[in-house]
């Protein structure tokens, strides 16, 4: 594996000054103690962030609200479509440099992050600027008996931006899941200030950077790096109005908790998952199998939906077995830039000593391990692809969230046995289901509990496409008209004429 790579596209920017904090249209250097961001294919240090104190979200946050109820408001929604559209044509013509640092900063390949995740956020930005001008209200006619005498009573709604929204992104798409936050939220009128992963914060701070050359004017949006205590603090900041989070459902409930105390801010929350797939004796294994391998083999497991518990009818069990096994013993590890490479690294060290616990711990309680298994290399942070077989469904790698590039598989014998197992979890954001059969998959799609269930394909998104979760999986949606309504506040006006 390669130790050690120059970047191509990224150079200029990774080469400049340490990386600051967007305030109020500036770059200035934050409070807390400066951190490192490193290449976890490598562990070479790639650049030193700025950490945001509390009076930096303090600044943030007053800039955000000034520029809410100052130009910003004045703006009209054809005004806010334009710089949306400003914004995806900067990631266009930058796509290979974001496309870099993405890899290099979180280890995904650099065909996930050029030729899917960056040219995606771009479409964010469209899609949602199609939106920023379809932001309606409605008319009423009240059924009000007490009128004044010689007037009429008559109402509107109207829709507002909700105000001030902390975006707080995960690391495993920082990119995109930046896009799907900021995209709506813009489009509806708000002000945001988003918070990137430790992690993964480079490509944060150059949309930062391409956002403000694009004509977002200042205070609309800020970015504030840093650890955990950053989200904290404006979670529990009496002047946001609304958090918007991807992530653990631990962390979920935390920034609820701080919400709550400070001013009951709305939320939207897309949390944990151990999505089912569903493989029924009549599917079409050459298209299933590859597809279920890249549904939990893709960016590493570390996909909020990622199909990491396989359920197979038992006639077609061998085969499913058999066929990931060598799906996985066909993925070539190595640095997301270098050529030829399938998969990348995990995040960092740390997360790759989780997914490795959670595959010992299953052999130690029964599971057998039919491909991969193993950390790999002296170097970074890989994990092998992992395929594991007679894992017992109260073991922790059957019911917690791993995020990692481990798949279990369990033979069924009916269809209401699998539905049972499918839905035996606390968690429910998405599924997949199968089979030839059109009938069955209306059926069982209708009786899972998930948010997204897909027939005969997984891990498929688009800009339109609702998603989110049920259960633990987390509160309210993403993409579509809905992604649009997390932003917006309905006031109803009444009038005597």
């Amino acid at each position: 594996m390669t130790t050690s790579i120059a970047p191509r596209h990224s150079a200029a920017f990774l080469d400049g000054n340490d990386k600051r904090l967007l305030i109020d249209g500036r770059w200035i250097a934050g409070a807390g103690a400066p951190f490192e961001t490193s290449d976890p294919a490598t562990g070479a240090v790639l650049a030193t962030l700025s950490s945001a104190g509390a009076d930096d979200v303090d600044a943030a946050v007053a800039a955000a609200r000034a520029a809410l109820h100052g130009k910003w408001r004045a703006w009209t929604p054809a005004a806010r479509a334009r710089v949306l559209w400003h914004i995806a044509d900067a990631i266009d013509v930058h796509a290979d440099e974001l496309a870099e640092l993405e890899t290099f900063d979180q280890g995904k390949s650099w065909a996930t992050s050029r030729f899917a995740e960056i040219p995606s956020a771009a479409e964010q930005f469209r899609y949602y600027a199609g939106w920023a001008t379809k932001i309606t209200g409605t008319t009423i006619a009240p059924s009000i008996t007490y009128q004044p005498p010689g007037k009429r009573v008559v109402a509107q709604t109207v829709r507002e931006p909700v105000g001030v929204v902390a975006a707080i992104v995960p690391w495993n798409s920082p990119m995109l899941m930046a896009a799907m936050k900021l995209a709506p939220a813009l489009a509806a009128g708000c002000a945001v200030i988003l918070k990137p992963a430790e992690d993964t914060s480079l490509t944060a701070l150059r949309l930062g950077e391409l956002m403000v050359e694009a004509g977002v004017p200042a205070g609309v949006v800020g970015v504030l790096t840093g650890d955990g205590t950053v989200g904290a603090r404006l979670a529990s900041h009496r002047d946001v109005d609304k958090v918007t989070f991807t992530g653990s459902t631990a962390t979920g409930r935390a920034l609820t908790a701080a919400s709550g105390a400070s001013n009951l801010k709305r939320l939207t929350l897309e949390l944990g998952g151990k999505s089912p797939v569903l493989v029924f004796g009549d599917a079409e294994l050459d298209t299933a199998v590859p597809g279920i391998a890249r549904g939990i083999f893709s960016n590493c497991g570390q996909v909020c939906v990622a199909g990491s518990r396989v359920y197979a009818e038992r006639s077609v069990y061998e085969q499913v077995v058999d066929g990931l096994a060598a799906a996985a013993r066909s993925l070539r590890l190595g640095h997301g830039l270098d050529e030829g490479t399938d998969l990348g690294p995990l995040v960092s060290r740390r997360h790759r000593n989780t997914v490795a616990s959670y595959v010992d711990d299953g052999v130690r309680g029964g599971a057998t391990v039919v491909a991969g298994g193993r950390a790999v290399g002296e170097i970074g942070s890989f994990y092998e692809p992992t395929v594991v077989v007679d894992a017992g469904s109260d073991l922790p790698m059957m019911r917690e969230e791993i995020f990692g590039p481990v798949v279990t598989v369990t033979p069924f014998d009916d269809a209401e046995e699998v539905i049972a197992w499918a839905n035996d979890t606390d968690y429910g954001l998405a599924a997949s289901v199968w089979t030839s059969n059109l009938s069955r998959a209306h059926r069982v799609s209708d009786a899972i509990r998930a948010g997204t269930v897909w027939i005969n394909c997984h891990s498929y998104f688009a800009p339109e496409l609702v998603k989110g979760g049920h259960k633990e999986s987390g509160w309210g949606y993403e993409n579509g008209a809905a992604g649009l309504e997390n932003y917006l506040e309905t006031k109803t006006v009444c009038l005597t004429v």
